[in-house]
């Protein structure tokens, strides 16, 4: 009797549901996206809509998550945060995997005096740690979603470029590649087309836990006031906002910090999951 063959995509899908947690991560990650694509639909009130009348009310039936020291609702501005927290941790990884996947591809393919130099400018970059150059890139930038992306972006470069390269350094040597060489291919068409592709597999792991790092990394630079500009709403900034009434009313910094550990924690459950299935040791 012939077995039923089912594609790459299908087996690793087939094997991260068997995964509850994995699963229950993707789920709440989707319901995140959704919550930022329809932030206008759901929140109540406009993000920078005050009214000193009803400041620092803690949670009722008219604010739900209460109100901060301007009046302003804490849940509009969870809601719209989480439309700014995703957009910053999606791009900044697009950076990162556009500018570190291409090193780590040239480095990992051409070896020699170009390998050397690129990967030590990528251990240069290490050497720094990731949240001070992002604190140095605002500094010198400033405040911005914009200018936060492109820092956080630039701080995990050297991540994507290792791992990328470690992939290629053992793909190149490999019959298909050998072939492709052999017939005359472009080595930019075998990058592209032959390297890069089976390289997937640790790049889409290591993007799923990079969200969430940059999630947190720009959270970060929120909460010591070089995130993004007010009155946009940014879950870190919402922190640095509720530390000075944390004693009198912790709603203001319960439900932001809430927004981001359910947000990293989904992500890193995701990403352990991904890792999981997409290792090939672990087929059936």
């Amino acid at each position: 009797m012939n077995e039923k063959r089912t594609g790459p995509w299908i087996e690793v899908w087939q094997r991260l549901r068997r995964n509850k947690m994995a699963v229950l991560g993707l789920i709440v990650i989707v319901f995140l996206i959704l919550v930022a694509i329809f932030a206008d639909y759901i929140a109540p009130f406009t993000y920078s809509q005050q009214n000193f009348e009803a400041a620092l009310q803690k949670p009722n039936s008219t604010y739900w998550f209460g109100t901060d020291n301007f009046g302003r609702d804490i849940f509009t501005r969870v809601v719209y945060g989480s439309r700014v927290s995703l957009q910053v941790g999606i791009i900044s990884v697009s950076i990162a995997l556009l500018v570190g996947g291409t090193i780590g591809a040239i480095a990992g393919y051409v070896g020699g005096w170009i390998d050397t130099i690129l990967m030590r400018m990528m251990d240069i970059m290490l050497a720094i740690p990731g949240t001070l150059l992002a604190i140095s890139i605002v500094a010198t930038l400033g405040g911005g979603l914009r200018n936060v992306m492109i820092a956080v972006g630039i701080g995990s470069i050297p991540s994507y470029a290792r791992i990328v390269r470690a992939s290629v350094l053992s793909l190149k040597e490999l019959q298909f590649v050998e072939a492709a060489k052999a017939v005359g291919t472009r080595t930019s068409k075998i990058i592209l087309k032959h390297l890069i592709p089976n390289t997937m597999a640790p790049i889409i792991v290591q993007s799923t836990l990079g969200v969430a790092g940059a999630i947190l990394a720009a959270a970060g630079l929120g909460f010591i006031g070089l995130g993004i500009e007010a009155p946009r709403p940014e879950w870190g900034a919402m922190l640095n906002a509720g530390r000075h009434y944390i004693r009198d009313f912790p709603h203001m910094t319960t439900f932001p910090g809430l927004a981001i550990m359910i947000t990293i924690l989904s992500l890193n459950l995701l990403g352990d999951g991904l890792r999981d299935a997409l290792d090939p040791k672990l087929k059936d």
